[in-house]
């Protein structure tokens, strides 16, 4: 696939963001190019540089390219090539205030007005948190986002093992992890495959899983914001994360009282890593992205 000449970008009031813009290729066979088409962004994946897992983010950012939309992948602070922040801020005060002034850039010097925020684990928690402070922000894609454990979740995770006898010895001799979920776990202790938002969000006090009922408030006041500033949803949720989720409906289900109206489209990746690994499942993303981005209201 061919794609434009890319463009290094600095960003931030300080110029210390660095990040690469992929512009939108014209249309093939003389037809009309897209009339003011949204500015992708996609953030770091953890503390992955800006290319993304397996170059994933060089993927996405030339397939939506193809597409007639301008992608920015870009480095937030104290990441890949940009600079670290120098306020002291909290690191989620200072993500939020770089995705801020990334966008107010865009805006003051490509007069950008509409975003798609697009991110993997951290990206996606940092995606739809600002999503809920910005209504320039359209729409949000999630790879992998943290999302609370529910009653559908425990009932598929343990459905399947009560019908093998391996499990039943391990019952029986006190060796399955069920006996840990009948012992008292103190409130202060976070189990070792919580990540992403549980403890970026409660820096003060980062000892809490994605159950616990100030995380959840907080995850679901962040969606229902977004929803609210008229954001659009793409959900994608791997196998490879059976930890955290499991099922396709999962997010429905863990923010009942949220009304997403049409604004989701969510798919479960079935044997399919955390990152995209295969190029199987990174041509299965790059078509869904490339199809919501096609079939959505901000299009």
């Amino acid at each position: 696939m061919s794609h434009a000449a890319e463009q290094t970008l600095l960003l931030g009031r300080s110029k210390g963001l660095v990040g690469v813009i992929t512009p939108p290729l014209p249309p093939a066979d003389g037809a009309p190019a897209r009339e003011d088409p949204p500015f992708v962004i996609i953030l770091n994946a953890g503390i992955i540089h800006r290319v993304g897992p397996n170059r994933l983010h060089v993927s996405l950012a030339r397939a939506l390219s193809a597409d007639g939309f301008p992608v920015l992948r870009v480095d937030l602070s104290g990441l890949g090539d940009s600079a670290a922040r120098e306020d002291g801020s909290a690191p989620l005060d200072a993500t939020v205030a770089d995705i801020r002034e990334i966008i107010d850039t865009l805006q003051a010097t490509r007069q950008v007005k509409r975003v798609v925020l697009m991110g993997l684990c951290s990206g996606a928690d940092h995606s739809v948190i600002y999503a809920s402070t910005d209504p320039r922000v359209a729409g949000v894609a999630l790879l992998d986002p943290s999302i609370p454990r529910t009653t559908g979740y425990y009932v598929k995770h343990y459905s399947g093992r009560l019908l093998s006898l391996r499990t039943w010895k391990n019952v029986a001799m006190g060796r399955h992890p069920l006996w840990k979920l009948l012992k008292k776990r103190p409130a202060h202790e976070v189990p070792a495959e919580e990540d992403g938002a549980a403890s970026d969000m409660a820096a003060a006090r980062p000892a809490v899983t994605l159950e616990h009922p100030e995380v959840r408030a907080f995850l679901e006041n962040a969606y229902g914001r977004a929803l609210g500033n008229g954001a659009q949803f793409l959900a994608v949720l791997t196998s490879d994360r059976e930890r955290q989720h499991n099922y396709r409906r999962q997010l429905q289900d863990a923010f009942p009282s949220l009304d997403f109206k049409g604004k989701l489209l969510i798919e479960y990746f079935d044997r399919c890593d955390h990152t995209f690994t295969t190029l199987a499942s990174q041509q299965r993303l790059v078509g869904l992205v490339r199809r919501w981005m096609g079939e959505s209201a901000f299009r």
